[in-house]
């Protein structure tokens, strides 16, 4: 599988670069790197957000319901943070 990749421009105040570059240094990554990172993690907080609002007007209008915690816990077994169980894990991306 080919893989295309496309290069992207953009200008950014000097103060912002000058972040970018020492966060480049400390992390021993390219400027492109970071950057990259920053553009997706930025991504895929905007889209979470959509997803959440477009959940949020399906249970205002009535297209939804929402689910009681106490069928969560049961459906999944989560306790109150009790080693080796959901709310016990930390979320890492």
């Amino acid at each position: 599988m080919q893989r295309f990749l496309t290069v992207l421009a953009i200008r950014l105040p000097e103060k912002i670069e000058e972040r970018l570059e020492r966060l480049a240094k400390r992390t021993g990554r390219t400027k492109a790197y970071c950057a990259k990172q920053a553009i997706i993690e930025h991504l895929e907080d905007l889209e979470d957000v959509e997803i959440a609002d477009q959940r949020l007007n399906k249970l205002r209008t009535g297209k939804t319901r929402t689910v009681p915690l106490s069928r969560l816990v049961r459906k999944y077994g989560v306790d109150s943070g009790q080693p080796g169980t959901l709310s016990s894990r930390r979320v890492h991306r």
